[in-house]
């Protein structure tokens, strides 16, 4: 909260003074300045990246976590005034740390309090707030019904707000498509402070948000979303097999079969290098993790696989019938009959050092292929790829209903993960070099011209705007990756909906108008 010394402070007390008058509710108590002592809390409470939890970290000058709209329009209102840029945070899973950081003087306007989800089991949709976490919003819905869920994200601790506007995946996405597949409505405040729904707003504005990252346009309040149905038991499984174990012929027929499969099956792969005992010596192998969700039972999955991927080899031992709820705990990797309370825990495990990038495969890469791939992760020894499935309701949907712009002709996205613990810029060049070098191998299998990249997975290496004012151009080098042809729809409803580009970092949607003006 601001603390008495602002007062004393002339530049806090400008900025303090101008959101009070902005604000027609109260807004001191949810001011930090870097005076007041829980500034810092506040500020790494939700850093989900080590990397930018250093004491070389730019900060912001002060940080407004809003308890209410009237909280979020006077920020943008005194941030315009004054010639500040704006840093809008909801779970802090921005893998390269644009909602909390900037080179320039920046206020981070964090919305973790607004965190409201309210469920319509009669007519099947929910509102829920851009600072609740998925987890929060799937605790609410099991809490009011067995058989509806949301085909969100596998990890329960990040925000709404940043996983819808840059169009959120999740296990069901064979089934019932992306999150913004299934969002009806929201409310934002524009550069101008002025609350909109989707009709205010426009059908233009509100596709634009629905997987255009919402940053780039404004501050999302909240979302209406329909729920889905899912049935009162699914099942699950976890599989592993190694190069010893005919690890390659498993994956190579996962990529043939994986987007063909019934929607109701979602099966994951995930590749890790690991170490194996050879008498004195260690060397390294592949695991391949073969992680799975059926909208169904045991019996009609094991016939789909026996068919479709007998491969694998799977079981009915190594299968696990449980509710959807309980499956989301299963994919978190919590232990068996842990609590699902532990879904509102916003903060239950350690964080790392991390680094993500990502890629879409379009034909299945030869057995060859997969070869020289585990040769290079074992080599590097860090990278772990993880390959989810297309397929589905995700090829029936069109490039062009939302931002998001990878759909049919794509067998699988790639994701590509470093993690480590040890500080330092060493240590961070090592890990980073490691990353970059198993995407450049991967070149050759991955999609072309452009190559694409998925925005939820941030990656600036891609290409950023700067700092200012930045040509359609420039920023197509990263915009078409991200959005293909939809990029330049971004770009005209960008120019009209903020002009003066106030809604601005690395890699947000420009705004031509004021690339003209400035020029």
């Amino acid at each position: 909260m601001a603390s008495p010394s602002a007062a004393a402070d002339p530049a806090q007390h400008k900025y303090l003074q101008c959101l009070t008058n902005h604000s027609s509710t109260p807004i001191s108590q949810a001011i930090y300045f870097p005076t007041d002592p829980l500034y810092t809390s506040t500020l790494q409470s939700n850093i989900r990246n080590l990397v930018y939890a250093s004491d070389s970290t730019p900060r912001p000058l002060f940080i407004v976590a809003a308890t209410h709209v009237s909280h979020i329009q006077s920020t943008i209102l005194c941030c315009k005034a004054h010639g500040l840029q704006l840093r809008i945070r909801s779970g802090g899973h921005d893998f390269d740390g644009l909602s909390y950081v900037s080179p320039s003087p920046f206020v981070l306007l964090d919305l973790f309090n607004l965190r409201s989800v309210t469920i319509d089991v009669e007519s099947e949709t929910a509102w829920v707030d851009s600072g609740a976490t998925l987890g929060e919003l799937y605790h609410e819905i099991a809490g009011n019904s067995k058989i509806l869920g949301f085909p969100g994200g596998v990890c329960p601790t990040v925000g709404v707000g940043g996983f819808l506007s840059g169009g959120g995946y999740g296990n069901l996405m064979r089934k019932h498509g992306l999150s913004v597949d299934n969002v009806v409505d929201a409310i934002i405040v524009d550069s101008d402070g002025r609350v909109l729904d989707r009709e205010a707003m426009g059908e233009d504005l509100f596709w634009a948000i629905n997987g255009g990252g919402g940053a780039s346009f404004g501050v999302i309040v909240s979302w209406k979303i329909m729920l889905v149905p899912v049935p009162e038991t699914v099942t699950v499984f976890r599989v592993e097999r190694t190069l010893e174990q005919r690890a390659s012929d498993v994956v190579y027929k996962w990529q043939v079969i994986a987007d063909k499969l019934h929607e109701d099956l979602f099966i994951r792969v995930v590749l890790i290098p690991v170490p194996i005992t050879s008498g004195d010596e260690e060397k390294f192998t592949i695991k391949a993790k073969f992680n799975a969700l059926f909208l169904g039972k045991t019996e009609r999955l094991m016939g789909l696989m026996d068919h479709e991927f007998p491969e694998l080899g799977l079981s009915p031992a190594d299968c696990l019938e449980m509710s959807w709820i309980e499956s989301v705990l299963f994919w978190s990797n919590y232990p068996p009959e842990t609590s699902t309370e532990v879904l509102r825990d916003r903060h239950p495990k350690p964080e790392k050092f991390v680094k993500k990038k990502s890629d879409y495969v379009q034909e299945p890469i030869s057995k060859e292929g997969l070869e020289a791939m585990w040769d290079k992760m074992i080599q590097l020894r860090k990278p772990i790829l993880t390959f989810n499935p297309y397929g589905g309701r995700m090829g029936q949907i069109s490039e062009k209903d939302t931002p998001f712009p990878h759909r049919a002709g794509n067998l699988y996205k790639i994701q590509y993960s470093v993690t480590w613990k040890e500080e330092g810029t060493e240590a961070r060049q090592e890990n980073l070099e490691k990353m970059r070098s198993m995407y450049e191998f991967m070149t050759p299998f991955v999609s072309k011209s452009p190559r694409c990249s998925y925005l939820n997975y941030r990656d600036v290496d891609l290409g950023v705007n700067g700092d200012g004012n930045v040509s359609y151009e420039e920023a197509s080098v990263w915009g078409m990756k991200y959005f293909k042809g939809n990029f330049e729809r971004l770009v005209e409803v960008k120019t009209k909906v903020d002009p003066g580009n106030f809604f601005r970092y690395e890699q947000s949607i420009p705004s031509p108008a004021d690339f003209l003006r400035a020029g």
